[in-house]
């Protein structure tokens, strides 16, 4: 089990890299290694590393190696975000994609071939170095493909297949064996018609990543303390695991958070005891890795007001409550070393199409299908009926997993996950389901 953070420098967020500073990074990483933790997660600005298509800046690589080698000197592990892309509301984009020189990221064969070379490169660098875990592909970088982001690059699931196929290739072509992922945000398992898919999320790469904010209306709906709130990351864990083909495929917790006012300041170390304990709770979970390591500084402008509160410690580099929780969780599980016993009963997800008339043409099963995964999407998400009914066992102290429908049948699928019980989304009383809230978006601000 991994404990980590993903790393916002105190000096200068991500713009740390327009005026590298090996010595902040140095105090940084202490503050980090003091909370006991074992690996961060790094993401380099895009635009600075690859500012024209074909230069690839080789000074940022070595700053990137740079950090990487003062991470481990400090007993920590890296892994490094490449295409970035989207962080806290801002996108960066090189200027050889957009306006004038606009290229579709997941679709245009020169941008595809930028990309790899570009991904490719960054693991090259650092594939000698042993804390290197390995590379995921941009954070969050499926937000571009399409709606709410207000300039997307469309593309259909089939062109985001294949586009991730590439980039982990070209990950793999400069570090082989490493642990090569992408990640996506909640529109993967919540968003209907949106062109990253759970399947690909749950088949595609090393592990399947997810992150988990209750601003998505989870908290709204369930108050900051309801065990929707509290259980959202083992939700999203065991809702992964419905889509793997692999039923020890591992998952990584790769962001979570405690974001004002949704979880009041007050209630952050409660939060993250509540959130770790049900997701160690599930079995084959790789690691989890907090949203963030360090308060981004207020002298910044014009974050959404939530980003600025979010680390586990204070801008000074003191440790907040919730960091002071992670910790003592990390150390705890380190000592007694528990294994979460398989979870033997699970909800059935059950897209429930709509009957068509027959006879149905080729068109007409592609529309069912379409309309059926919209179906699964919004079921999945707050308000919907498997959330809903997830939440409601877990409410009752039920361990709930996951299966596709499709699977529930399948003895030999049952028996490889330690299945004995399967229980459908009708047969849970839910009580009254909370009213629906406004969805509060982490891309609240300029764009909102």
């Amino acid at each position: 089990m991994r404990f980590g953070v993903n790393y916002t420098p105190t000096h200068g967020w991500f713009h740390h890299w327009l005026d590298f500073d090996l010595d902040e990074i140095r105090a940084d990483l202490d503050s980090i290694a003091a909370l006991g933790l074992d690996h961060v997660r790094v993401f380099a600005l895009w635009p600075l590393f690859q500012p024209n298509r074909t230069l690839i800046r080789p000074r940022a690589v070595e700053q990137l190696v740079a950090l990487t080698d003062a991470a481990a000197e400090r007993g920590l592990d890296v892994a490094v975000d490449g295409l970035q892309g989207h962080l806290s509301s801002f996108d960066f984009l090189p200027s050889w994609t957009v306006t004038w020189h606009r290229r579709n990221l997941f679709t245009d064969p020169e941008a595809i071939e930028a990309q790899a070379a570009y991904l490719r490169t960054l693991a090259a660098a650092l594939r000698e170095r042993p804390n290197f875990l390995g590379m995921t592909l941009g954070n969050e970088i499926n937000q571009f493909s399409g709606g709410p982001h207000p300039d997307p690059h469309p593309a259909s699931a089939t062109r985001t297949g294949a586009w991730l196929r590439r980039m982990l290739a070209a990950c793999e072509q400069g570090a082989p064996g490493r642990a090569h992922l992408h990640a996506g945000d909640d529109a993967t398992w919540y968003r209907h018609g949106h062109p990253f898919t759970p399947e690909q999320a749950a088949t595609v790469g090393a592990m399947t990543a997810v992150h988990s904010w209750v601003f998505n209306g989870t908290a709204q709906r369930h108050g900051p303390a309801g065990r929707a709130t509290e259980q959202h990351a083992a939700y999203l864990i065991e809702l992964s695991k419905a889509w793997a083909t692999d039923p020890a495929r591992p998952v990584w917790l790769q962001e979570v958070g405690a974001p004002a006012p949704h979880i009041p300041p007050e209630r952050a170390a409660a939060f993250t005891a509540a959130t770790l304990g049900a997701a160690l709770d599930c079995p084959h979970l790789w690691g989890v890795t907090w949203w963030c390591s360090h308060d981004v500084d207020r002298a910044l402008a014009d974050f959404p007001e939530l980003e600025y509160g979010l680390g586990l410690l204070t801008h000074s580099r003191r440790p907040k409550p919730a960091g002071r929780e992670l910790a003592r969780v990390a150390a705890g599980w380190r000592a007694e070393g528990p294994s979460p016993a398989l979870r033997t009963t699970a909800l059935v997800l059950d897209p429930q199409p709509q009957p068509q008339t027959p006879p149905r043409t080729r068109a007409q099963d592609q529309l069912q299908d379409q309309a059926a995964q919209a179906q699964v999407r919004t079921a999945c998400a707050p308000g919907g009926a498997f959330f809903e009914a997830w939440a409601a066992l877990a409410a009752e102290g039920a361990r709930p997993a996951v299966v596709l429908a499709s699977r529930a049948a399948d003895p030999a699928h049952l028996a490889a996950r330690g299945i004995t019980e399967t229980v459908r989304p009708s047969e849970v009383p839910l009580g009254a389901v909370p009213p629906p809230a406004r969805r509060t978006s982490r891309e609240d601000g300029p764009h909102a």
